[in-house]
Formats: C-alpha cells, structure tokens, sequence
C-alpha cells in the first residue's frame, strides 16, 4: 500500500483519468477498489486506501468497482519505462509466462531465484507473480464473459484457469458477481458467436497522435503479413500456442481492436503485445513536458502532443526487418521482407482481408539460402548471422530481456552499427531514450530546425531529452513529407 497518499488523494479528488494504472484507490467502507478518475462520488480521505496494483487490492480483499473497471484500465507506464528486474518481469508476466511457464520459468527467463523474483516483485507490487497473473486471468475471463457466446467451460479453459471451481471462485472475488451474472448484466451490447473472435476496447492514455503512430506501421507494412483495410491496420500474430489475426482501428478515446485467434488462450498475450506494438500504456504528459523544455522541440510537441514510439508484435521479426532496411528505402525494404515471407513464411487464412502469411521465425530462416538474396554478399551476410544468434540464443530480444545486454549482444554481430542497434533498441526492445542519431531523416531534420546535424553533437544536445530520446524521434521524423507521418487518406485493400 502507498504510504505517501497526498498526490493520490488530489488525483482521487479531480478524478484524473492520467493516473489510471499508476494506482488502484480501495474504499474501506464498500470494500471496493477503483481507478483514480472514477465517476462517482470520491470516498471520505480517511477510508482511502492506495495499491500499485490490482493485484495489490484484490489480495487485500477488495473487489473491483463495477463502475469505473479498474481491471480495464491502461497498463502502468512504469514497465515501459524501465529496465530493472520488476519490469522485466512485469513485461513478461503480461506475455503470460507464469501461466505457460510458472514462477520459476519466470526466474529462470530473469536469470534470478524464484526468492529473488517473489521479493522484489511483492515489494514494488504488494503482490507476488502468481497474484499478479491472476489478476490477468480474471480480467481475460471478464472480456470473454461479457464480449462473446462462449460456454462458461472453454472461458475457463482459454483464460487458463486450472479447473472451472477456481475460475468460479476468482471471478466471484474480484467482480462480486457469478460468471453468469456479469454476463447477464451486459445488455443490448453485441457478442460475437464466431469462433475465435472477440472485439475489444483498448484504452490509452490521453492525448494519442495517431497519425505517425499507425502511419507508420502502414507505411512499412509488409505484403501478406500486414496491411490497411477499411479504415484499420491488420497484421498477422506468431502467439505461443497458435497464430491470429488482428485489426486495430485509432477512436478518440480507444482503439478498436479486433482478433481472431486460432487459440482462445492467446488472448491475454495478444493484447499485450498488441497494447505493445501502439506504445499505449505510455505516460504522453510525462514525455511532452520534458520535450517541450527545449526550444527547438516545444513548437512541434505543441502542434502534434502525445506521439508514440511504433513498435513491433514480435522482437525477432522487426530485426530481421532492420537487417533489411540497412541503407535501402522503405519501398526497397518492403520488396526484401516480401519475397521472404513468399518463401519461408507460414501460411494463413485470413477470412476478412488479404493477409496470408506469418512472418518467417528465426528457425525458419536458418536453413536460408544466401543466393536466394538479391542483396550485397556484406549484408546476406549480417542477416545470416542475426538469424543464428537469434535460433541459439545468443540475441535475446525477448519481452524480459536486459536492454543493455541486449545491445551488447546485437553491437558484436557483424554488420551491427549504431543504426540499427538503436532501430532494434527503440522499436523491438520498447527502450524509450534509444536514440537512432545517424538516421538519414533524423539528420534532415536536425537540418531543417537548426540543430546540430552530425551524429555526435546531436547526441550530445539530445541529452535534455532523455529519457524520451525515442520520441523526440518521432518529432524529427514527423518534420518531414513522408508516408509514415500520416495515415492514408483514402482506404485501400
């Protein structure tokens, strides 16, 4: 629990929706736990109490608000921000690997005891990993009670609950509602019957620039594995116990998200990468005030405020990608990336668009024929090599991985320069001050506004924009007339 209660108390009070996921208010009186900016009426200050986490509450024995749905709420910006052992593991078990793996798969993944992990997780979190896990599980099982017409037993099963007796009972003690009655409290809302499909609101945290966030992943998309069909980005999901498609719509207060999983228990860790590859559970307020400190960056900040970084579903696949990109265009990319899906991608079946392939994994790459790549032998070669320290183990670019270890990592492989240990660093690994100073857009830019242009010295005046180096490369991107700063105007298929 938050001993230091005043800020808590003052964002209780104004109802501030931009600490939603920073904390979890628990009222005494109704034995109930909200997020911060919750409709009603804000408790007497003696019978608050303030939790890291829902976790936290629930084992305290509260129930969430049926209200404000504290479960719902964004992900704390914390996990992205940071590298430590508690994010990592935040990271990971938001994967969902203490549900596949357990708490000594996720010791084992941190390189930590299973002791270590409980000590330093429960003291951050006032909850151990499997609390934490859950609180994700109920919150899957919510979504698909309330979003679907699936039987009470496959939600069971598919938000991975060990028998339907500990699901009844988990969904009963954080809602206070049987399953049955949560789902007949929504009313006239539309559930899917489709198998596999389900429709869900992913909530951010305001203000969200949409424009460079999905212009961008449509801009570089890659033929069979993503495109943009009727006003949304889809793309094809690799998830650990199948494969899915999904498609995510930008609304003013959410974005619309739409998956159809081969496996209803990939649910929770599509979401999560998806939540991932749209940086939504960062902090825009936090990052905008420190950008726009510099005089250069606070005219931009202003015109187009909460960016985000645009991310990735799968760590291995973007440093492929990045490998394929070296010193080409964007198009030139693309054309690479497509040819090898054509040829080692997986094969899907997509019902509501054109996608048809999986991204290749690394395992699939391994047998590649060099010849087959109409590239120079220097650069056949850096992807060869990616590719084994990718199968081997040698790369670790995994949700849990260390970040400065990972740059280690990829800096020894040949072929490995600043540009794209930083591209891999800010679009695969989510590290926020990554910072790509001898992109050819980034040195435009620095042109344009005046700023130092080579990589050195820029490096140097970028230091006042740390930690939010990553975003203030979004800016510098954004001053340019390229594709990626802006959603299509008109749809295509």
């Amino acid at each position: 629990m938050y001993e230091e209660t005043e800020r808590c108390i003052r964002a209780v009070q104004s109802k501030d929706d931009r600490f939603d996921g920073w904390f979890f208010t628990a009222v005494l009186t109704t034995g109930i736990y909200c997020r911060p900016s919750c409709p009603v009426v804000p408790p007497k200050v003696e019978n608050m109490r303030f939790y890291p986490s829902a976790a936290a509450a629930q084992a305290a024995g509260f129930r969430a608000c049926k209200r404000c749905r504290p479960d719902a709420s964004p992900g704390s910006p914390l996990w992205n921000e940071r590298a430590d052992v508690v994010a990592r593991a935040m990271r990971l078990i938001g994967d969902g690997v203490v549900d596949r793996e357990g708490v000594q798969g996720l010791a084992t993944r941190l390189g930590y005891s299973v002791r270590q992990v409980e000590r330093q997780v429960r003291a951050e979190l006032g909850a151990g990993p499997l609390a934490l896990a859950r609180a994700q599980r109920a919150e899957t099982a919510r979504l698909l009670i309330e979003t679907t017409t699936m039987p009470m037993s496959d939600i069971a099963h598919a938000a991975r609950f060990s028998s339907i007796r500990t699901f009844n009972e988990t969904v009963r003690a954080v809602f206070a509602l049987t399953p049955s009655e949560l789902r007949s409290r929504v009313r006239g809302g539309k559930r899917t019957k489709s198998q596999g499909v389900l429709s869900v609101r992913l909530p951010f945290r305001r203000p969200l620039c949409p424009d460079n966030l999905f212009g961008h992943l449509i801009a570089t998309a890659v033929p069979g594995v993503e495109e943009w069909r009727d006003g949304a980005y889809r793309r094809t999901l690799r998830l650990p116990h199948g494969h899915g498609v999904v498609s995510l719509r930008p609304e003013p207060d959410h974005v619309a998200c739409r998956l159809s999983l081969t496996d209803q228990r990939d649910l929770a860790a599509a979401i999560s990468r998806c939540r991932w590859l749209l940086d939504l559970d960062a902090d825009p307020v936090a990052v905008d005030e420190q950008l726009a400190t510099d005089p250069t960056l606070a005219p931009l900040v202003a015109a187009a405020p909460g960016r985000r970084v645009p991310r990735t579903t799968d760590s291995a696949e973007f440093a492929v990608r990045a490998v394929l990109g070296q010193q080409v265009s964007t198009a030139a990319a693309r054309t690479h990336a497509a040819r090898l899906v054509l040829a080692h991608g997986a094969p899907i079946e997509d019902r509501e668009g054109g996608l048809t392939h999986l991204f290749p994994s690394p395992e699939s790459l391994a047998e590649l024929d060099p010849e087959t790549l109409a590239m120079p032998k220097s650069r056949r070669a850096t992807l060869l090599g990616l590719v084994s320290a990718l199968v081997s183990g040698d790369v670790d670019l995994t949700a849990g991985g260390d970040w400065v270890h990972a740059r280690a990592q990829l800096a020894a492989l040949p072929g490995f320069g600043p540009w794209t240990v930083e591209s891999i660093a800010m679009r695969a690994l989510g590290d926020p001050d990554a910072f790509v100073a001898s992109d050819l857009g980034v040195k435009v830019a620095a042109e344009t506004l005046g700023l130092p242009p080579s990589p050195a010295a820029l490096i140097a005046h970028a230091s006042r924009w740390q930690p939010w180096r990553a975003y203030a490369v979004q800016h510098l991107w954004a001053t340019g007339d390229h594709p990626i700063n802006r959603i299509p105007a008109e749809e295509s298929a």
